[in-house]
């Protein structure tokens, strides 16, 4: 109907695009801020912490404007697996590989472990870069 609207038909075509849009209300849900909790992983946590470890290491290569080749020879990895890296597949690496290749470059990691507020129901992990 609305295809391509011809100048006779347009107002007609946009009329009907917004009452659609005003008709159908989809209620919307705030996300936790961890999709993986919002997707129901039952390692949520975990897959949240391995993606901001991730991150981080993606933001310093694209500072740094090195190829995958050139990541590879730094991070001493072969270009495949800065490949999968890059595209955020992280089944292949540990916590303990992800900080590894963080501190190859440059970069120091600490670990923090604390008492979990009262108003929180168990422990969590958490990845915060500085």
């Amino acid at each position: 109907m609305c295809g391509v609207p011809s100048p006779s038909t347009r107002n007609r075509c946009i009329g009907a695009m917004a009452s659609r849009s005003t008709e159908r209300r989809v209620p919307v849900t705030r996300g936790t801020g961890n999709v993986f909790a919002d997707l129901g992983f039952p390692d949520a946590a975990e897959r949240q912490a391995k993606l901001r470890l991730a991150y981080a290491l993606n933001q310093v290569l694209e500072a740094r404007k090195l190829s995958q080749a050139d990541a590879a020879k730094v991070l001493g990895v072969t270009q495949p697996k800065v490949s999968a890296l890059r595209h955020y597949k992280l089944a292949g690496f540990s916590f303990e590989r992800l900080m590894k290749l963080l501190t190859a470059l440059d970069r120091d990691i600490e670990i923090v472990i604390r008492q979990k507020p009262g108003s929180r129901k168990a422990g969590r992990i958490s990845v915060v870069a500085a």
